[in-house]
């Protein structure tokens, strides 16, 4: 052959032969086959770093246990979004004053944030029996608005799986899998929503997803309260918690009916009752035609959990004077209809807090009264 020819042909080889191995080698990377394509060893040896960190420094999320039912969706776990999403569990009961005023945080945050990879989950753990019934629960979460899903956690297990002990406890689980953070209680919201912001970065980082800019603006519906103001406890009706009760008849009356009179002077931080009461595990149920319930606070709000199966009409009064302007949410010319078991705003003096006696009369029996809450 021409020496002429030689060298071009030769190029014409070198090229096909280069671009076969090319060639080839793409079909590895695609198949799985050969070696990591260059940087692949550094991320996993990234990944896994990152992991056995976390796992010396957090525990793992536990699951969704024995749900009784679904509020909002069809079913969830929390399983099904590590690797995805980060995922807020928060813990309340919707008769529960202090979780009441948490909601309006995590709706907003569900807003802000679900476009950015938040997901919320409520787990709906009950404080007394009639928080267990489906339809209680469903008239709440369209009462206060929550959009994100519901559980309802009725035998505990869910609960006991975190082993929580508060209304209501929020914690965040990051794209890993693992608990990074809880609050328990009201507060902590600016707090809260940072770490909430920083894991979603977090997660926009390991996707390759944009950053989420942290949004501050106050969400709408927030009840402002200063607690450290508030000079009242949680007071409890039922007799598994009745410590403040000041003038129990005699010890039979913790199993059944008995007549209750009132007697002075009223003490601050304790009840009395007026009138035939059975006073049963979670609350006292007045078996008269009329009675009275008189409780010494300090504080700028009462609330009372009480419910009844038809419509009682009770008067309130404040330090001997049916209320106008105290009134609060629930009360409408100084008279509350206590029906649907919910919790009710009885008395609100914007925000001046000081000792007074609460007496709600009853004009009708039948009532079932679970707990006092003030704020």
């Amino acid at each position: 052959m021409d020496d002429k020819y030689k060298k071009p042909i030769l190029i014409v080889i070198a090229v096909l032969i280069i671009g076969s191995i090319l060639i080839l080698e793409s079909r590895k990377v695609e198949t799985g086959g050969g070696a990591p394509i260059q940087g692949q060893e550094v991320v996993i040896m990234d990944e896994n770093k990152r992991i056995t960190e976390k796992a010396e420094k957090y525990e793992p999320a536990k699951e969704i246990s024995t749900p009784d039912a679904f509020i909002n969706v069809d079913d969830i776990s929390v399983s099904e979004f590590i690797g995805k999403k980060v995922i807020l569990v928060d813990f309340w009961t919707y008769s529960c004053i202090n979780c009441q005023r948490t909601l309006p945080y995590l709706n907003a945050w569900y807003e802000k944030y679900a476009d950015d990879g938040l997901v919320i989950i409520g787990i709906h753990t009950p404080e007394f029996e009639f928080e267990k019934e489906l339809e209680n629960v469903k008239r709440a979460v369209e009462k206060f608005g929550v959009k994100y899903p519901v559980v309802l956690d009725n035998d505990y297990s869910t609960w006991q799986a975190y082993r929580n002990q508060y209304w209501p406890r929020k914690y965040l689980i990051d794209i890993d899998g693992f608990i990074v953070y809880d609050h328990i209680g009201e507060g902590g919201y600016e707090e809260t929503e940072e770490k909430i912001v920083e894991l979603l970065n977090e997660r926009s980082r390991l996707l390759s997803e944009a950053e989420v800019l942290l949004d501050d603006s106050e969400p709408e519906g927030v009840e402002k309260t200063d607690s450290s103001q508030v000079r009242s406890p949680e007071i409890y009706l039922g007799f598994l918690r009745i410590e403040y009760l000041r003038n129990l008849p005699e010890v039979g009356c913790l199993s059944g009916s008995c007549e209750y009179e009132v007697f002075s002077p009223l003490e601050l931080n304790t009840y009395q009752l007026d009138g035939m009461w059975q006073t049963g595990n979670e609350q006292a149920t007045l078996k008269s035609d009329a009675g009275s319930i008189f409780v010494g606070f300090s504080a700028s709000k009462v609330n009372l959990v009480a419910g009844s199966d038809v419509p009682v009409r009770a008067e309130i009064y404040l330090d001997g004077k049916k209320v106008g302007e105290e009134g609060g949410a629930d009360v409408v010319d100084g008279v509350v209809i206590f029906s649907t078991h919910d919790l009710y705003n009885l008395i609100d003096l914007s925000g001046n807090y000081g000792e007074h006696i609460l007496e709600i009369r009853f004009l009708d029996g039948g009532v079932s009264a679970f707990a006092f809450t003030f704020g």
